[in-house]
């Protein structure tokens, strides 16, 4: 056989690698296709611009799937054409590449509600979840149209890999058929190498996810940009708690107050209950949106509306991460989540400073309920190392005819089965409930199904559920003697469907609602707040109101005392990009430059200041930003979250 006899198997493997980009363009137009009013793209020539930049990124998680199938392809050995090798390289290119792509059709769904491309990170969330198989059944039988869109896609990409057939030919060996083989074999190693690498220029290092934002002019268009199985690659090995310097120490004691001590003296401990409401958005309640002008706005939640005339509501909260474990360390610990869940990383494991610890180190009696199978989400394990004495699960409640069949203990009952336990416990106490009935797949029980009616999203219905359930319990604790001396905390864990363009916005894909209600006059919890909250404030407002004296690690603020030495801020991140919003101004920080400022008022970050002549108040916005992030990195990897200095 002659060198030129080869070049019939070099054309076949660059045929079948054109298959794979081919499809996975078609991956991104579909995930565009479904996830239209996230993304921010307004036009065909916009769109076709990202899917040129993902170019780049779908080389690079190509190159790792085939990189074993290309190289297989062009070994120089003798047997290459014939039929049974031939048979064995395409079973090798389609169990690999056909497992990857799946992925990014799990993402057409999923990004909807997690707004950002699965990582290594969503798979250990998936991971701790006990009931795995009920969940693939429920997601199997309601997006049944996206898994026969991707066996389509399959089958296509099968048949078209199949026109081009390679002929057993009969190989003489010889030098040259070596040597031409030998020197492809190393041209094709390099490209591989460049193209995982992102390019051939002299750089540091690969390209990451990060990079994708650099082309972008609104965030979430980087995510069109991404493809999943690169995002699962790149973040296989990553660690996202990465020790950084911008300042020092007595800037970040200054600026960033990374320890609170408050001197509120309450006559008698409180008890608190802090209540997390799963996907229960901000744009859902009416109370939190008065005065905002939505055209045709709708309210999904008349009793929390109604219990706001009788407590203290922000209605410029948001949360610090984007899954429920995220909310768990927000809201309980004041620890946000960025790239990685603080949760799911190697230091989740310290000793941790959080309402939990500060109840504790007072008296409190502290449970932690939940309604599905004990351990799901990761709540019992977080649960265990903030030091919660009790924890309440579908195994406590030990009654499965209340099972709603796919997550756990229908809100209504569980929410009795809470009131009723604490009712045997001494006080004070603090308890903290997560509900799962507003999580999809959105059921009702069979007695709801008419009365709850819903709106243009089926998550409708299930707030409105969710809602009377609050309702229900609420009427149940009013007759109980430890209601009139307990302080309520509601917020949600993470945002999830929208329906009105406002809160499609990038930065409201993080509005979240933040309530204080009391019966008890005496802790002043009635108004309407403006300005910046989040979920970080609460234990700290908390640790405030209970009467804490001690200096406690805290990146929140007491929403209580509200003194003119704590800044209001939030941080969230997008997943790859950190959202910090102080003054009149977000920024956004890709972990070694601010990339973006834009007014408070610019949710939808359309106009970037950035190129602009920078203020004072945006110069100490970007110093604070990258402090924030500074301390926040130290902390968690030196094991100092329990630090009170």
């Amino acid at each position: 056989m002659q060198p030129k006899f080869r070049l019939t198997e070099y054309k076949a493997l660059l045929y079948r690698l054109l298959l794979s980009y081919l499809f996975y363009f078609v991956a991104r137009v579909l995930f565009f296709a479904f996830n239209t009013n996230l993304l921010a793209v307004d036009d065909p020539g916009t769109l076709l611009k990202l899917c040129y930049y993902g170019i780049a990124f779908d080389t690079a998680a190509l190159m790792y799937i085939n990189v074993l199938f290309i190289v297989l392809s062009i070994l120089p050995l003798t047997i290459n054409t014939r039929p049974a090798y031939q048979k064995g390289l395409s079973i090798l290119y389609f169990v690999t590449n056909l497992l990857a792509y799946a992925t990014s059709f799990i993402d057409i769904i999923y990004y909807r509600f997690s707004q950002v491309r699965s990582t290594k990170a969503t798979l250990d969330v998936v991971s701790q979840e006990s009931n795995k198989e009920a969940l693939a059944g429920h997601f199997a039988w309601a997006y049944w149209y996206i898994i026969a869109i991707y066996f389509l896609c399959c089958v296509l990409w099968v048949w078209l890999y199949r026109r081009v057939k390679i002929k057993p030919v009969n190989v003489k060996p010889g030098l040259a058929y070596f040597a031409s083989s030998v020197a492809v074999l190393l041209i094709t190693i390099a490209l591989v190498i460049g193209g995982i690498r992102g390019d051939f220029k002299h750089s540091t290092r690969p390209i990451n996810m990060v990079d994708a934002y650099k082309h972008v002019t609104v965030p979430n268009q980087g995510d069109v940009v991404l493809n999943t199985p690169f995002a699962i690659f790149r973040t296989l090995n990553s660690n996202n708690f990465k020790l950084q310097h911008f300042t020092d120490d007595a800037y970040i004691d200054t600026n960033i107050k990374p320890v609170k001590q408050y001197n509120s003296h309450p006559t008698a401990k409180p008890n608190v209950v802090i209540i997390i409401l799963e996907s229960m958005a901000r744009e859902y309640w009416g109370s939190m949106n008065r005065g905002t002008a939505i055209p045709g706005f709708k309210s999904y939640t008349p009793f929390l509306d109604s219990l706001s005339d009788n407590s203290l509501i922000f209605t410029n909260a948001y949360a610090n991460g984007r899954q429920s474990i995220h909310g768990m360390s927000s809201v309980l610990a004041g620890i946000p989540s960025f790239q990685t869940a603080f949760t799911s990383s190697p230091y989740a494991k310290q000793k941790i400073a959080s309402i939990v610890s500060v109840c504790d180190s007072l008296g409190y009696q502290t449970s932690f309920f939940h309604g599905a199978a004990n351990g799901s989400m990761g709540f019992q394990g977080f649960g265990s190392i903030l030091g919660f004495k009790n924890y309440y699960g579908r195994t406590e409640y030990n009654n499965d005819k209340d099972f709603d069949g796919i997550w756990g203990i229908w809100d209504e009952q569980f929410f009795q089965f809470m009131g009723k336990t604490l009712g045997t416990q001494k006080q004070p106490f603090m308890a903290t409930l997560f509900t799962l009935s507003s999580h999809d797949p959105y059921q009702l029980p069979d007695k709801y199904k008419k009365r709850f009616a819903g709106g243009p999203l089926p998550i409708h219905k299930t707030v409105q559920y969710s809602d009377n359930a609050l309702r229900l319990f609420f009427n149940y604790a009013k007759a109980q003697p430890w209601f009139s001396n307990t302080i309520f905390v509601i917020t949600a864990d993470h945002t999830s469907q929208t329906h009105y363009p406002e809160y499609s916005k990038e930065i409201n894909r993080f509005a979240v609602p933040i309530l204080f209600y009391s019966a008890n006059p005496a802790y002043g919890l009635k108004g309407r707040r403006t300005d910046l909250a989040s979920q970080m404030d609460i234990y700290p407002s908390l640790a405030d109101l209970i009467g804490y004296n001690k200096p406690f690690r805290s990146w929140g603020r007491s929403l209580i005392s509200n003194l003119s030495a704590e800044t209001p801020r939030v941080i969230n991140s997008t997943g790859n990009i950190y959202q910090f919003m102080q003054g009149s101004y977000t920024y956004l920080f890709d972990g070694k430059t601010i990339t973006g400022i834009f007014a408070a008022a610019d949710k939808g970050l359309e106009e970037n200041l950035v190129t602009g002549q920078l203020t004072p108040e945006m110069q100490k916005g970007m110093m604070d930003c990258k402090a924030f992030i500074q301390d926040y990195a130290d902390r968690v990897v030196n094991k100092k979250l329990n630090a009170s200095r």
